[in-house]
């Protein structure tokens, strides 16, 4: 075995999973929301995770990069042990791109601002690399005419595009995407997926936590359906969707399709 970038390789160069997950558990007291998650990410997959509300897939999301600390398990993210209480998750962070529901943009700052802000904190880049990174971001999901607006100046779906800007903008190996689209319009939820779709297209691992059935029969490599804090079932978007093999999937699919 070998190390590059943090992360092991093997002596044929063969790039490991970017994300291993096993026996992942997660309680908040008596109450255990996820339970013997196995889970494998493969660098450039699109893994999309569906499933009612309060079976464990926001849990499971922020258990990837410790925004929940973990109760039992093992949790590898870039050959990080996300789960060893040692680690130096701030480190691991910067590797890991999250954008969640709602915005949390900084309301007194400008877009730009708030795409140049975490580098600049970070040390990861000055003033000048920090504002042509945030130019470049805010171009790439169709806002760089809006450098110079505040978040009160934008709609729903601008600011969750400068939202996915910011977390682009510390260049992460993963992106997890928690629910990004269900606090918006839906006449502008199209924009934001436009943003997933491209980002897809170019190669970015990807974790998309979503109720958009659509958008991950289209864009995912893998579907994860989750139940009760388990993995249900997984497979391709095709298996998932037009051949579910567990009653679970079956009952849920047919509700929302």
């Amino acid at each position: 075995m070998s190390e590059q970038n943090g992360a092991a390789t093997t002596d044929a160069g063969e790039a490991p999973p970017k994300v291993v997950v096993r026996g992942l558990r997660k309680a908040f007291g008596d109450n255990v929301v996820l339970e013997s998650i196995d889970l494998e990410i493969r660098t450039g997959e699109v893994v999309c995770v569906i499933g009612p509300s309060g079976s464990g897939k926001s849990t499971l999301l922020r258990c990837l990069n410790r925004l929940e600390d973990i109760t039992g398990g093992t949790v590898i993210v870039d050959g990080f042990d996300v789960s060893d209480p040692k680690i130096d998750i701030d480190h691991v962070r910067r590797h890991i791109g999250m954008v969640f529901q709602h915005f949390n943009l900084f309301p007194h700052m400008t877009a730009i601002e708030n795409v140049m802000l975490a580098p600049v904190e970070t040390g990861t880049a000055d003033k000048a690399e920090a504002r042509r990174r945030a130019i470049e971001q805010l171009t790439q999901v169709g806002l760089a005419d809006k450098a110079d607006a505040k978040p009160d100046n934008l709609s729903g779906g601008q600011k969750q595009r400068v939202a996915i800007a910011r977390a682009l903008a510390m260049k992460p190996d993963i992106m997890l995407f928690d629910e990004a689209t269900s606090a918006l319009d839906p006449e502008v939820v199209g924009d934001v997926l436009q943003v997933l779709r491209d980002l897809a297209k170019a190669g970015m691992t990807m974790v998309v936590v979503t109720h958009e059935m659509g958008f991950a029969r289209e864009v995912s490599d893998r579907v994860v359906f989750m139940a009760d804090g388990y993995i249900v079932e997984e497979g391709t978007p095709e298996q998932i969707f037009d051949h579910p093999q567990q009653q679970r999937t079956q009952d849920f699919l047919s509700k929302v399709l």
